[in-house]
């Protein structure tokens, strides 16, 4: 009997992906609307930034350890 593998949904490597394009797309729109007002939101930008910077910093440190770990369990291994 096979069993069928189960869709781990977004993977950290498309989601650090997709944080980057929503920081492009916002950064573009933003500097539209900005031209065409004359005015920026600038309180709005720093959370819009900060959260999608504070996502990839962890997905990015979630990586990292994880690599860590398996590092340290193959030096285990050999040993």
């Amino acid at each position: 009997m096979k069993r069928r593998k189960k869709k781990k949904g977004l993977t950290l490597d498309s989601y650090v992906c997709f944080s980057i394009g929503a920081l492009i797309v916002y950064t573009i729109a933003e500097r539209l609307i900005s031209a065409v007002t004359g005015t920026s939101a600038d309180v709005l930008t720093g959370c819009f930034f900060g959260a999608f910077a504070g996502e990839i910093l962890s997905c990015c440190l979630i990586k990292l350890l994880k690599l860590k770990k398996e590092g340290q369990d193959d030096e285990r291994i050999d040993l």
